[in-house]
């Protein structure tokens, strides 16, 4: 399989390549390197130093060039339509980074035209691929649910500017801040869990009080379908390195009491008074393998994927309305 990699001056690239490497490497995946993309011509060329694979500040001339059978799709978020849409008209598979465009009309006219055309085009929801979900979904699926909490708190947003990815702090180029990048695995779960039409986002508010920056650095949303509601929080503040959070889920089922302590703490509690404790990956960074190893098996399987553009695009119309709701802060973001 000819796997390349475009828009890698994304500060998650590692995320994908350094597993998409090691298993190459321990001949666990059938697959090459044949090319890097990126419009900063210093970023290819140290790429290329390190890896001696063939770069282009142009995606579009690597892939012709190229010829690759799947690419992971990273870039600024104000370019991803652009290469989602190159790519879906060229007939490439690929994987793009959440959240695939500016703003959710952008995701949902990709989603479409990849419907349209039969593409495959996955979307890194990548909690999708973990073990929380594994252990809750079955729980949810046989019982409801009626309450879920989701916080999740990353590191200061000054990592975007040590990252070389200062664009993220931008609304203009990144959309916004922690709602659209973090808690964007949290509506998806929402989504899944008690979707629907009459799904909606009924409070949220944003704010950029602990760094300054023009994207929010906190933000508190509240979903409603009937009776039943999800808070999801997110934020840049946690004294930490990059990818460690400050983080806690609590779901209500219909009999179960389900807390997330941590990244890897499940504690599953009925109401007769039993409980467990299971060692799950409640987090997202460790699934990033399990995804690259899961969507290429798929792309060459023609198996659809796990997750799509048209889960990004359900997902962000939930973000969108968060936004609208969370003025005069979310003014400034582009939609």
């Amino acid at each position: 399989m000819r796997v390349a990699f475009i828009g890698v001056s994304h500060w998650h690239l590692g995320l994908y390549l350094d597993p998409f490497l090691e298993l190459v490497g321990a001949g666990e995946l059938d697959a090459e390197l044949v090319g890097m993309a990126d419009p900063d011509p210093a970023v290819v060329g140290r790429l290329r130093d390190r890896l001696g694979c063939d770069v282009d500040t142009d995606y579009r001339a690597l892939c012709e060039r190229t010829k690759p059978d799947f690419v992971f799709a990273l870039g600024r978020h104000c370019d991803m339509a652009e290469e989602a849409t190159y790519l879906i008209e060229a007939g490439i598979p690929f994987a793009i980074e959440k959240p695939c465009g500016l703003n959710a009309a952008e995701v949902e006219r990709l989603a479409d035209l990849a419907e349209r055309k039969g593409s495959f085009t996955a979307v890194p929801l990548v909690l999708r691929n973990g073990g929380f979900l594994a252990t809750v979904d079955p729980i949810v699926a046989g019982e409801g649910v009626h309450y879920a909490t989701f916080r999740f708190v990353a590191g200061s947003a000054r990592r975007y500017l040590d990252s070389g990815c200062a664009w993220m702090l931008d609304p203009k180029l990144s959309g916004g801040g922690c709602t659209i990048n973090l808690a964007v695995h949290f509506f998806d779960i929402c989504q899944s869990w008690f979707g629907g039409p009459d799904l909606k986002v009924v409070s949220s508010t944003m704010s950029n009080a602990a760094w300054g920056f023009p994207v929010e650095d906190y933000s508190a949303v509240t979903l409603a379908n009937g009776t039943r509601t999800c808070v999801i929080e997110s934020g840049y503040l946690y004294p930490a390195p990059t990818n460690f959070f400050d983080m806690h889920y609590a779901v209500k089922t219909g009999s179960h009491y389900v807390t997330a302590w941590g990244p890897t703490a499940l504690e599953i509690r009925d109401y007769n008074g039993k409980g467990e404790m299971r060692e799950v990956s409640n987090t997202n960074v460790p699934h990033y393998r399990d995804f690259v190893i899961d969507v290429l098996a798929r792309s060459a399987a023609k198996r659809p994927p796990l997750a799509s553009l048209r889960d990004m695009a359900k997902a962000f119309r939930l973000i969108e309305d968060a936004y609208r709701l969370a003025r005069p802060l979310a003014v400034a973001r582009a939609v």
